[in-house]
């Protein structure tokens, strides 16, 4: 009897492996569609118009119509997000999401999608993204730094003044206390950044800078100066997800997300054991290890990049290098575009665009590179694009594998 139940549970168990391998065989999931809005300084649109535009755009750019979205992903404005969103679209998806954990919730979002399409309860999803940032500053409407919650964690955190900007700066001087890296390793980062913003006409910032200017730039929160961070601006975006195999069917070369992984961190300072792990160390093994790839494998990187000292923690997170290894990593020219690792090929939030939530011009940017339509930022033969987005202060990590068939 116990032969008989033991050997009933390993058939099951190779039964379900069967047909897991046979689902992901066939309904795999690509993005068919990924479009910008207007972005930079847009002072005569609404966050609603942003996400109209870029929705509008991603569904042409996929040869859809809003009658074949069932699924719809959005967060950061309405009261009923994305329910307000969607029907400003004129959407009523069956499948909806609005999981906000900061700047990495369109790659968490996306796996959701994913899972939605695999699972048979959407077929295709439409994520966006809109945001006036820089013009509701200017008129007013917000402040220049994140307001902190004074209730749960947070409070904790508040009377110490500990500002969004302070909170990067602490893990870039956490890391050359431990590790002997140097503040012009980072500030190479925007240098590297900004060069490839130079081949991108839609960037926020295209002139060129040397180290000097960004050692010289006016001090923000030790030690970060100006251009240590991402300026902001105004923008939107817009991907759409289906199956590998209906894409097969539509206009563009489809990008199919071979993996995924996110991962949540914390929000108090005081609870963070150390600020030089990102928990990108956890969504990226599960991204990588469900994609069955390996760093050695990727062509082209594209990683949130708010202040340099995330480029830094989350190439060593993702396996590139080793721990206390990214400022040496980095040198040289590896993020440049024709560098061993072209990263953030667009400029990154440091230069092209940062509306508050960067992660859809991540997975934008990486579609654009494995499609070959980055024109004079294309990185030659990409097939694999590693995607990273940061949420909070480090309290969230999302990572995406992203191919081209």
């Amino acid at each position: 009897m116990v032969r008989f139940i033991l050997g009933l549970a390993a058939s099951q168990v190779h039964l379900r492996v069967a047909y897991e391998e046979r689902v992901m065989a066939h309904t795999q999931a690509a993005i068919v569609g990924a479009a910008l809005s207007d972005c930079g300084r847009v002072d005569t649109l609404s966050p609603f118009e942003l996400h109209h535009q870029a929705a509008v755009r991603a569904l042409a750019d996929a040869g859809l119509t809003k009658a074949d979205v069932d699924g719809f992903a959005s967060c950061g404005m309405g009261v009923l997000a994305p329910i307000e969103v969607a029907e400003y679209l004129g959407l009523r998806p069956t499948w909806v999401d609005s999981t906000t954990v900061g700047g990495s919730a369109w790659e968490v979002m996306l796996e959701h999608a994913v899972e939605a399409i695999c699972c048979g309860t959407a077929n295709t999803v439409l994520l966006a993204y809109g945001s006036t940032a820089r013009a509701d500053v200017k008129r007013g409407l917000r402040t220049a730094n994140l307001a902190l919650s004074n209730r749960g964690p947070s409070q904790f955190d508040v009377p110490w003044g500990h500002t969004l900007i302070a909170r990067y700066a602490m893990t870039a001087r956490r890391h050359m206390y431990e590790f002997g890296s140097t503040i012009e390793q980072f500030a190479q980062i925007a240098v590297d950044t900004r060069y490839n913003a130079g081949f991108n006409p839609e960037a926020f910032y295209r002139e060129p800078i040397a180290l000097e200017d960004v050692m010289a730039a006016p001090m923000v929160a030790d030690p970060f100066t100006k251009l240590h961070c991402c300026p902001r601006t105004d923008g939107g975006g817009a991907i759409v997800v289906t199956s590998l195999e209906r894409a097969r069917d539509l206009p563009k070369l489809p990008v199919t997300v071979l993996g995924t992984g996110s991962a949540s961190n914390m929000t108090t300072m005081s609870e963070w054991e150390d600020f030089t792990r990102s928990p990108a160390e956890v969504s990226g093994r599960l991204a990588f290890e469900r994609a069955g790839l390996t760093p050695e494998d990727v062509d082209v990187c594209q990683f949130y990049d708010a202040f340099t000292s995330m480029v830094v923690l989350t190439f060593e997170a993702l396996g590139f290098c080793g721990r206390g290894e990214g400022g040496d990593y980095l040198q040289g020219g590896t993020m440049r575009l024709g560098g061993r690792m072209p990263t953030n090929t667009d400029g990154g939030g440091l230069s092209a665009c940062h509306p508050g939530m960067r992660g859809i011009f991540l997975l934008i940017e990486g579609t654009r590179q494995l499609r070959g339509e980055a024109s004079e930022r294309q990185v030659s033969d990409a097939r694999i694009c590693c995607v990273n987005g940061t949420g909070g202060w480090f309290s969230s990590a999302g990572t995406v594998i992203l191919g081209r068939e």
